[in-house]
C-alpha cells in the first residue's frame, strides 16, 4: 500500500508540472539526444554515467521480483511503476524549463509549498521499503546459489505458508547490515556511493545480456544470427553506460568490482570443492 501511494504521488506531482509545460514531451524525439552528444562531445558522453542512475531502480525492481515470475513483473511494471516514473521525470524536465534554478533538486521542486514535508515523509517510507526489496532480492539470489550448489547451506526461514518467494536468511541479513554500515563510514559521501552503484549496475546489465544470449542459444534454440543481433543491440546500450562509468573506478567504482571478484571466487571454489568431494 505504501508503494502504491508513493508511485501515485510522484505521478501526480509530475503531471501537474507537465500540464504547465507540455512542450517537454518533444524530448521523446531521439534527435535531441543526438544533437546533445554532438554539441557536448566527451562531456555529453560522460553524462551517461549520471543518467544510468535514473534506471538503476528499474533494474533492481526486476532483480527483486524475479522469483515471483514474469506475470508479477509485467503487471507491477506496466500497470504502475513505469507510467509513474515516466510522468515524474517528464514533470521534472517541465519544471526546469520554467524554473532553471530548480536544478539543485528538481524532484522536491515538484512538491511546492505545504506539500514538501508530506513528500519527504512518503519518500522516507519508500526508501525503507526499497531497501527491504533489495534485501529480499539478496535472500532470493542466495537461496538460488545454495540450490545450485554454489554456496554453503544457510538457514532459510519461510515466512509465508502461501507465497514461496517470501523467505528470510538471517546470516545474509546480518552480513548486509555490517556491509552497509561499513560502506557509509568508509565512503562518507553519497557521490562516492553513486559511483560504486553505477559501476555495479552497468556490469550487471552486461552480464544479464550475455546470459540472455546463452538462454536464446541453449534453451530456446534460436539461430546464431538472431541471438547475436539481439546481443549486439543490448550491448550497444550496456557498454555505453559502462564506459561512461569507467572513469569513476577510482572514486568508488572499485568497490563493487572487488566484491564481485570475492563473490566469484567463493562461489566457484565451493562448486569445485563439492564436485571434487562427490
Amino acid at each position: 500500500p505504501a508503494m502504491v501511494v508513493w508511485f501515485l504521488t510522484i505521478a501526480v506531482t509530475g503531471a501537474v508540472s507537465l500540464v504547465e509545460r507540455p512542450q517537454v514531451l518533444v524530448a521523446i524525439n531521439p534527435l535531441h539526444a543526438a544533437s546533445f552528444f554532438i554539441r557536448n562531445g566527451t562531456h555529453g558522453f560522460l553524462v551517461l554515467g549520471s543518467v544510468v542512475l535514473c534506471i538503476t531502480g528499474t533494474e533492481a525492481l526486476y532483480a527483486d521480483m524475479g522469483h515471483f515470475g514474469r506475470r508479477a513483473i509485467r503487471t507491477a511494471w506496466y500497470g504502475l511503476a513505469f507510467p509513474a516514473l515516466l510522468i515524474n521525470y517528464f514533470g521534472q524536465g517541465a519544471l526546469l524549463l520554467a524554473h532553471p534554478e530548480a536544478a539543485v533538486n528538481p524532484f522536491y521542486g515538484l512538491a511546492r509549498g505545504p506539500w514538501l514535508y508530506p513528500m519527504v515523509v512518503i519518500s522516507t517510507m519508500a526508501t525503507v521499503i526499497a531497501s527491504q526489496a533489495l534485501i529480499s532480492g539478496a535472500f532470493s539470489l542466495t537461496r538460488q546459489a545454495i540450490q545450485l550448489g554454489f554456496a554453503p547451506r544457510l538457514t532459510i526461514v519461510h515466512t509465508s505458508g502461501k507465497q514461496e518467494g517470501q523467505i528470510y536468511l538471517p546470516e545474509v541479513n546480518w552480513l548486509l547490515m555490517v556491509m552497509c554500515v561499513a560502506l557509509v563510514l568508509a565512503f562518507k559521501e553519497s557521490s562516492a556511493l553513486a559511483a560504486a552503484y553505477g559501476m555495479a549496475v552497468t556490469c550487471t546489465m552486461i552480464i544479464t545480456s550475455v546470459l540472455f544470449f546463452i538462454v536464446c542459444r541453449a534453451i530456446w534454440r534460436w539461430s546464431l544470427a538472431s541471438s547475436v543481433s539481439l546481443l549486439v543491440l543490448f550491448l550497444i546500450f550496456d557498454l555505453s553506460f559502462f564506459a561512461a562509468n569507467a572513469h569513476k573506478v577510482a572514486d568508488g567504482g572499485w568497490f563493487p568490482l572487488l566484491v564481485a571478484v570475492g563473490g566469484f571466487s567463493i562461489l566457484t571454489t565451493w562448486k569445485r570443492g563439492r564436485t571434487m568431494l562427490a
